[in-house]
């Protein structure tokens, strides 16, 4: 059996994850929590890194600068409604987003939020396993490997699944540590 798709599914699912953990701000400025605000612009919402330049001064501030001008309002006020919970600053030619210190309160939310993304990504993990599985049961109706090949396909499927569990785990523990840290 060749587990190729099921890897690349699984590959596709660690992206996601790390994806989703770099939009959890770690009491840091980084660019990628901006990655899922978009902004209207000629009547399409185009994300704010497409439309404006993102640069991190210091630890603790984002700065970005549109190149048309007349995007600071709608850039402002779509981060104004955005679930960043940062009130952005104008002065006329770019804005400043200034990240406060965490809270213990905030940091044990966003603990949470990682550790279910985590669970999230096990599941599909899992769902991809069960696949491959049904795939396996689907082969030996059909006489196409023998009952030996199919428990050493489900044992090198599990393996897998093991292992990708394993680093959902690890990116999970990674994070929590980072957002732990003061």
């Amino acid at each position: 059996m060749d587990f190729k798709e099921y890897t690349r599914k699984m590959e596709k699912t660690m992206e996601v994850l790390g994806s989703q953990f770099g939009s959890v701000r770690a009491g840091r400025a980084n660019s990628q929590v901006l990655d899922r605000i978009s902004v209207p612009y000629y009547g399409v919402d185009t994300p704010i890194g497409q439309v404006a330049s993102i640069s991190s001064p210091d630890p603790r501030t984002l700065v970005i600068q549109p190149w048309d001008g007349s995007l600071l309002k709608p850039i402002e006020k779509a981060i104004q409604v955005s679930d960043l919970g940062i009130n952005p600053q104008n002065d006329g030619r770019i804005i400043r987003l200034v990240f406060p210190q965490l809270t213990e309160e905030r940091r044990r939310d966003l603990t949470k939020q990682v550790k279910k993304y985590a669970e999230e990504a096990k599941v599909a993990v899992r769902n991809i396993r069960r696949d491959g599985m049904d795939a396996i049961k689907k082969a030996v109706k059909k006489s196409e490997i023998t009952e030996d090949d199919q428990k050493k396909a489900e044992k090198d499927l599990q393996e897998l699944t093991d292992k990708y569990i394993k680093k959902v785990d690890d990116l999970c523990a990674k994070k929590e540590k980072e957002l732990m840290e003061i």
